[in-house]
């Protein structure tokens, strides 16, 4: 696997980037949002078109906020941005502030 960049480690997880897609670990949450969404906006998005949350263990509303924005950016971009490994407790986020279709 060939490393394309990896960003600086938030507080308490982890944000990498390569050819396989980007992946989160580790916590994403409140306190690692605004390190984890500016390494997001330095780079362009993962050639795979795959971010992998598969190893998150704690997550909370600004994660799934991280995970919009990076949908968002992905359609103004005209791409496709697919999320591997959703954890629970985002889905459930998702759907009581009724954003679930937004994840699909």
């Amino acid at each position: 696997m060939n490393e394309q960049a990896a960003s600086p480690a938030p507080p308490s997880g982890a944000f990498t980037a390569s050819d396989a897609g980007w992946a989160f670990a580790g916590a994403l949450t409140l306190g690692d949002a605004a390190v984890v969404l500016e390494a997001t906006r330095q780079m362009p998005l993962p050639a795979s078109g795959v971010v992998d949350l598969h190893a998150l263990t704690q997550a909370d509303s600004a994660a799934l906020a991280i995970v919009m924005a990076l949908r968002r950016r992905a359609a103004a971009e005209g791409r496709t941005l697919s999320i591997a490994g959703l954890p629970a407790t985002l889905r459930s986020l998702a759907v009581v502030y009724g954003v679930e279709e937004l994840l699909a």
